[in-house]
């Protein structure tokens, strides 16, 4: 399993705008703005057969069910190339949101202009914006590797989304995510 390291988009940048289409039940299409919450928005790069997402899958469901409800809007997107992986492709990725409980729209990038903007290397990659849409964290979820033996507890990004939520200080140094490269065309 290859390990791929976030490319740590530049703190402070604009959310880029995308318009992609949702593959969980409602079948529809948004913008970063139809899914961006009061409080903050949370952008994560995922995709279907990735070990480290399935590692950390049962936390993002857990981090997700946690914070919506306190305003922070939830997307995940997909942009691996869906030819060269059809188990990456937008029909699986509605099993698979279904199968994992999704309560998020989960997106899928097929030119993977949206992965490129936001600079994503890797599945998982985290993207936190505040709620003037100002990006405040990017990178890994906590320590948890597969195989490393630390326990999941989401804990860098669970203190990057306090921090928004209570306006706090998020700490600058952010430690990069780390998992398989996104599969490009």
């Amino acid at each position: 399993m290859a390990r791929t390291e976030s490319t740590m988009l530049a703190l402070g940048t604009k959310a880029p705008d995308f318009y992609l289409n949702d593959r969980t039940s409602e079948m529809k299409n948004f913008h970063y703005s139809d899914v961006r919450g009061e409080k903050g928005t949370l952008v994560m790069f995922i995709c279907n057969h990735c070990p480290f997402v399935h590692h950390v899958l049962d936390e993002i469901v857990r981090i997700a069910n946690d914070y919506r409800v306190q305003g922070i809007g939830i997307v995940a997107i997909s942009s691996n190339d869906s030819v060269k992986y059809p188990q990456d492709g937008p029909e699986l990725m509605t099993a698979f949101a279904y199968e994992n409980n999704f309560e998020f729209p989960y997106l899928f990038d097929p030119t993977q202009e949206v992965a490129k903007a936001y600079q994503a290397a890797c599945t998982p990659d985290f993207y936190l914006f505040n709620q003037e849409d100002v990006l405040v964290y990017r990178g890994q979820l906590d320590d948890s590797r597969p195989g490393n033996g630390i326990p999941l507890s989401g804990s860098d990004l669970r203190g990057a989304i306090d921090g928004v939520l209570y306006n706090r200080v998020i700490n600058p140094n952010q430690k990069p995510s780390i998992g398989c490269n996104i599969k490009w065309k």
